[in-house]
This record gives C-alpha cells, sequence and structure tokens, in this order.
C-alpha cells in the first residue's frame, strides 16, 4: 500500500526556483562574487585542525560569540542554523503549530507561507500598499482580527525591495500578541536594520531579527543563517532542533567569514552601486520600478506594452535568465532580476533594451 501523504499537505507545492542552462544567471538573489582567496585560505587551514570523529560543537558557542559582537549583544541571544530558513521553521515549531496562526504581508517571500504550512500554522494574509510598503492601518487590521502567534516581517521585502518602515515595526511591537519577525535576508544593504532594536539591556521581548549569510557574505553555498532573539528563547528552541544540526565546518566558515567584514561592506557597496545603476536603466525603458533596497529589483512590464512571460522568454533565449513572478498573486507582468557583476548587468540591460524596443 502507498503511504498517505499528510492531507494537510496534498495540495502544498515545494518551492522552486528554475534553473536553465544560461550564460547569465540572475534569478536567485546570490552574491555577483564569492568571498576573497583569503577566505578559503584561511579556512582550509582551520579545517586541517578539525577532529571529524567528534560531533560538532552542539551550542555552536564560539560562533554565536562572535556574532553576537557584530550584532552588539550578547551570545545567549543568538541562535545559529542552517540557513535563515531553518530559523524560521524553528520559530513555527516552537511558537506555532496547530491551532495557531502566522501573519504575512503579501506579496512577500514565499517559505513564510509555506513553512507555517508545513509546521500545521494557519496562515492570515495582510496586503502590502502599491508601493511594497505595510501601512500601519493594515498592520493593526491583520493583528487585531486574526491575533497571530507569529507576525513576519520581510525587511527588505523580498521580492518588492521595499524596507519596513520603523513606525511599522515599533506598533507591531506594541500590539503584537505574540512573537514580531524581522527577517533582515537583506538587511545589510539597507538604511537601517531592526537589529539596532536589540541592545544588551534586552530590547523588545517579542522581536527576533534573522539574518543569512548568504547575500552579503556571499555564502549561499554554505547555508548558515542566525537570529538574534530574546533572552531564554534559545532554551526553548532546544526542544525542537534536531541534536548537531549546525555542523562543525559550517560554524568554522562562520567564523572565518567575520575576519573579512571590510571585504563585506566593500561588497556591498559596489552591489549598492550597481543596483542604482540598473534602477536608472529600466525607468529609463519606460518600465515600472519598484525602488529597491537590496541586492534585486522587481519591475513591471507591461507599461512598456510587453508582457512579462514574453519578456522573460526573450530574455532565457539572450541566455540571460532573471526570475519571472508574474504568475504570482499581485504580480502580473512582474520580474525581479538579481545585481550582478558589471558585465553580467551591462548583458541583461542590452538584452532587455532590445526586446523591450521591438
Amino acid at each position: 500500500m502507498k503511504p498517505a501523504v499528510r492531507d494537510d499537505l496534498r495540495l502544498l507545492d515545494g518551492y522552486h526556483s528554475p534553473q536553465i542552462d544560461v550564460e547569465v544567471r540572475l534569478n536567485t538573489n546570490e552574491a555577483p562574487v564569492g568571498p576573497p582567496p583569503e577566505f578559503a585560505d584561511a579556512l582550509a587551514t582551520e579545517l586541517r585542525n578539525v577532529e571529524w570523529h567528534r560531533y560538532p560543537d552542539r551550542t555552536a558557542a564560539a560562533l554565536r560569540a562572535d556574532l553576537a559582537k557584530l550584532a552588539g549583544t550578547d551570545p545567549d541571544r543568538i541562535f545559529v542554523a542552517n540557513g535563515s530558513n531553518e530559523v524560521l521553521q524553528t520559530l513555527c515549531l516552537t511558537y506555532g503549530g496547530a491551532g495557531r496562526s502566522v501573519a504575512t504581508f503579501e506579496p512577500t517571500y514565499a517559505m513564510y507561507g509555506q513553512i507555517a504550512r508545513s509546521t500545521q500554522c494557519a496562515v492570515v494574509e495582510g496586503e502590502r500598499q502599491a508601493d511594497g510598503s505595510v501601512s500601519v492601518y493594515e498592520l493593526e487590521r491583520v493583528i487585531e482580527r486574526h491575533r497571530p502567534s507569529i507576525v513576519f516581517l520581510c525587511s527588505p521585502n523580498n521580492p518588492t525591495g521595499t524596507p519596513e518602515r520603523i513606525e511599522v515595526l515599533q506598533r507591531a511591537l506594541e500590539i503584537a500578541p505574540g512573537l514580531v519577525v524581522v527577517d533582515e535576508a537583506y538587511g545589510q544593504f539597507a538604511d537601517w536594520s531592526a537589529v539596532d532594536l536589540c541592545d544588551r539591556a534586552g530590547g523588545p521581548d517579542n522581536l527576533v531579527v534573522t539574518r543569512t549569510y548568504s547575500k552579503t557574505w556571499a555564502m549561499a553555498g554554505a547555508r548558515l543563517g542566525y537570529a538574534v532573539i530574546p533572552s531564554g528563547m534559545a532554551a526553548e528552541f532546544e526542544k525542537v532542533v534536531l541534536p548537531y544540526h549546525v555542523d562543525t565546518f559550517k560554524q568554522i566558515a562562520g567564523r572565518v567569514a567575520l575576519r573579512f567584514t571590510d571585504d563585506m561592506e566593500h561588497r556591498v557597496a559596489a552591489i549598492v552601486s550597481e543596483r542604482e545603476r540598473i534602477e536608472a536603466a529600466l525607468n529609463g525603458m519606460g518600465l515600472d520600478v519598484w525602488p529597491s533596497q537590496s541586492n534585486f529589483i522587481l519591475f513591471r512590464t507591461s507599461t512598456s506594452g510587453h508582457s512579462g512571460d514574453g519578456i522573460w522568454q526573450a530574455l532565457v533565449d539572450r541566455s540571460v535568465l532573471v526570475r519571472n513572478c508574474s504568475g504570482w498573486p499581485r504580480l502580473a507582468d512582474c520580474l525581479r532580476v538579481t545585481v550582478g557583476t558589471p558585465p553580467e548587468n551591462d548583458r541583461f540591460l542590452d538584452a532587455l533594451s532590445e526586446v523591450v524596443s521591438r
């Protein structure tokens, strides 16, 4: 007899990002270049001393201490995991579950709803404004009506690139009955960070800020994320995370990367400069562009008289891959492009200009 999948999973699809063999791939918000060669050399040196027959440090104490210094907080307020997605899953397992709900504001990162539903949380969806921001009115409406156990705010928001306004976050912290989770996967590209509210004095006891090594640290291949959490929360996480869930290699790679903070900041500045150049070019083509504070840009093609699907395929035909968001709710004819290297960005802009001008 064929095993039966859980009833609540039968209608769900897995998370997918199409991978096509192209010359220029700008669809997954990866860093355009990797860490410096010195990172690999330093990592190799550290790995020579690993006792591979031993389990990793279950608490990742050394990595948490280093990240605490970076965030200006205490190590017991840092949680590390296999990418920020595992942080989100751990939050839902610990504070969500059957009979509880999480709130999202759409359009936003699809994995909030995916992870919530897979952990048996109900999902309530609020609406973002046309510019991609969340209004205080909509925030209050969703929280007061549904009383969610977790509120997800993405800042800057994926796929719009919009940072949340600090007054929206502050209001959420005031009225939310449970956790307020600010996902800052792209936070180091933005003008402000919710980490600044998480001081050593404790900060809000219902605020969690998630970060990842995938974007600014250029380490998507490592699958390492972390969160700044309220004091005492880590003990609750231990009830749901698997033993030794962050392996030794990942812990060492995370610590070594932090030695190259100056390199990371230089890379972020270069990406921001290229992002501004791309935004100006897209506006010059008559496209509807969301101002971004991330490493990607969302734009709508219909203002140029072309469909999103049509332009996406035309770009693929020219060996350039971007993310097609046209089929996503509220994002008809929208495409999202990751900021790449200057030559990759030139290739994208040249291809797009040729298609739009037809």
